[in-house]
């Protein structure tokens, strides 16, 4: 199936490349999210028009992202949990925590930016959290997670 990239995407292409992606990523992924157009002559055609507009949209989606990586940046969470003596938590630390301590801190996430690649914390410390808010901005979140009295 050949698609025509609306924005950049990961591993795939830039904003106005012409793609061969398997049908289901293009049909259930690509195309419905707004991704990509299906690549006929008159799609081509319509999007050479509208080119000029969606390079500026995704130049502004980008100066947005890089706004809030300098705030995500510039945040230090502390989350108090139960734990016991060995510094293990009682339940754990995760995606919905996270976005709700950021919320109190005025900085507002989407769960599909944060990456928990080990799973829900479980143990008391201090984390690097990578937040990815565009495919070229990946930030970096420091989380203290600390033990109730």
């Amino acid at each position: 199936m050949d698609v025509i990239l609306l924005e950049k995407v990961a591993n795939l292409g830039n904003l106005g490349d012409r793609v061969s992606v398997k049908s289901g990523f293009g049909r259930n992924f690509l195309v419905p999210n707004g991704k990509a157009v299906l690549a006929t002559a008159d799609r081509i055609e319509e999007f050479e028009k509208r080119r000029a507009e969606l390079e500026k949209a995704a130049e502004e989606r980008l100066v947005a992202a890089q706004k809030k990586a300098e705030a995500v940046a510039a945040l230090s969470l502390s989350i108090v949990h139960q734990a016991g003596e060995e510094g293990k938590l009682f339940g754990s630390v995760g995606l919905s925590d996270i976005i709700k301590a950021c919320a109190a801190e005025g900085v507002e996430l989407d769960k599909l930016e944060v990456k928990l690649s080990e799973g829900s914390i479980r143990q008391v410390g201090e984390y690097e959290i990578p937040v990815h808010l565009h495919t070229d901005v990946v930030s970096s979140l420091k989380l203290a997670v600390v033990a109730e009295d």
